[in-house]
């Protein structure tokens, strides 16, 4: 695998276009991907029963439809909670793309994110729908004004792309994500857009991104909201003119262990883009019982408050972790755990097979002063481990969000 340049026009057969619609009182905030053939797509959604009108719309055609040919997002404006009237937007949305891009309105998948219970400006989207079309593109700069038209609090935007080798041929994934706020286990307020040229079914592309969501999107954390809106959405069009990738196959591992790289990447960079977030920690669990096991304990610590303002103030106090991990439900044994934490500032060891340790208070806060910070929990000597990512919880995140919508 290789690491190249580029984002979510990266793969071969892919356009985007984005504008500034007037949905945000500035910058952009609506795009436009198309497909130059019918894609083959899977993707997940929200665990939150509270749905956005565009996640009931997607819903509907992955139940329904192998191929789709676009994608239209908008940002500034949720459409949730919107009643009928955001289910009738989020049609015209996609009937709108259909009309330009000459496909169903069935193959166009929509996608909003932004502030919950305000009616689109149906008015100013469709005219940007119209202007999205005549700048598509498949430059790097098309790619990028794309990932900075879906973001919402975001400070910056967050994209990746990788190509690999399958039988001679060249296939690309790119990609492009948004989250700040409202990030918890089993995704939150996040978008994830990916595309490939590869040639897979829509039944092997649907195992490969649950598996890969459940080690990614799902095991990061910012406030512990759950949002109405989350979507992770991949397009594979084939237009690599590479075979078809079948299960169990090596063609379908590096494929697997590309996808996986990329979900990754993209969920870090959430994390790591968190409001008001000082720092970023990645905490892994190893000796569990189970892979579960590990990924619960891992959840939960990461996603406790507790341990996010003990990380804001550089305080190495480590009885919260344990106390997360053990309301997770996983199992383990809680008399035998080692806890150390690590940076570039060094590393220190706080509990040692269960028992307290007297450490240097001063060494603990200057490691934990540091912008990165990893969390190495050891809980057993059986095969369980995981990795979940997260970050503190400060003074800004209450700034933030305390006149996000005004």
């Amino acid at each position: 695998m290789k690491i190249i340049d580029g984002g979510i026009t990266a793969a071969k057969g892919y356009k985007v276009g984005s504008v500034h619609s007037g949905v945000k009182k500035k910058n952009l905030d609506l795009t436009l991907l198309v497909s130059e053939t019918e894609a083959t797509f899977s993707a997940t959604f929200t665990t939150n029963i509270v749905k956005a009108a565009p996640v009931i719309w997607d819903e509907k055609i992955f139940a329904t439809q192998e191929k789709v040919k676009a994608l239209v997002i908008n940002s500034g404006n949720a459409n949730a909670c919107t009643g009928l009237q955001g289910e009738r937007d989020t049609q015209l949305m996609a009937q709108q793309v259909a009309k330009k891009i000459q496909s169903e309105d069935n193959k166009v998948l929509v996608c909003s994110t932004g502030v919950i219970g305000q009616t689109l400006p149906m008015e100013k989207i469709i005219t940007g729908i119209s202007s999205c079309f005549n700048d598509l593109n498949s430059g790097k700069e098309a790619a990028n004004k794309a990932a900075n038209a879906i973001l919402t609090t975001d400070t910056f935007t967050k994209e990746i792309a990788v190509e690999i080798e399958l039988n001679g041929k060249t296939i690309v994934i790119g990609g492009m994500a948004k989250g700040s706020g409202m990030i918890h286990p089993n995704m939150a307020t996040m978008l994830s857009f990916i595309t490939t040229d590869a040639n897979i079914s829509k039944v092997l592309l649907t195992k490969l991104l649950k598996e890969s969501v459940e080690e990614s999107y799902n095991m990061i954390s910012v406030d512990g909201d759950t949002s109405t809106n989350d979507t992770v959405i991949v397009l594979a069009n084939g237009s690599s003119g590479s075979d078809e990738i079948v299960e169990n196959s090596e063609e379908m591992e590096k494929f697997f262990e590309a996808l996986k790289y990329v979900n990754r990447e993209l969920a870090k960079k959430i994390v790591s883009d968190g409001e008001g977030a000082t720092k970023f920690i990645e905490l892994t669990v190893l000796g569990a019982p189970t892979v579960e096991d590990a990924r619960l304990m891992a959840r939960s610590a990461v996603s406790s408050n507790l341990v996010k303002t003990a990380f804001f103030g550089s305080d190495a106090n480590w009885g919260r972790l344990l106390c997360a991990m053990g309301y997770s439900k996983a199992n383990f044994d809680p008399t035998g755990i080692t806890v150390t934490y690590t940076s570039v500032a060094g590393l220190i060891v706080v509990l040692q097979d269960g028992e307290p340790l007297e450490f240097d208070e001063k060494l603990a806060k200057k490691i934990l002063k540091e912008k990165v910070i990893n969390v190495r929990i050891v809980v057993g000597d059986e095969e369980g481990e995981a990795t979940a990512w997260g970050c503190d919880l400060s003074y800004d995140y209450v700034k933030i969000n305390g006149d996000y919508r005004t």
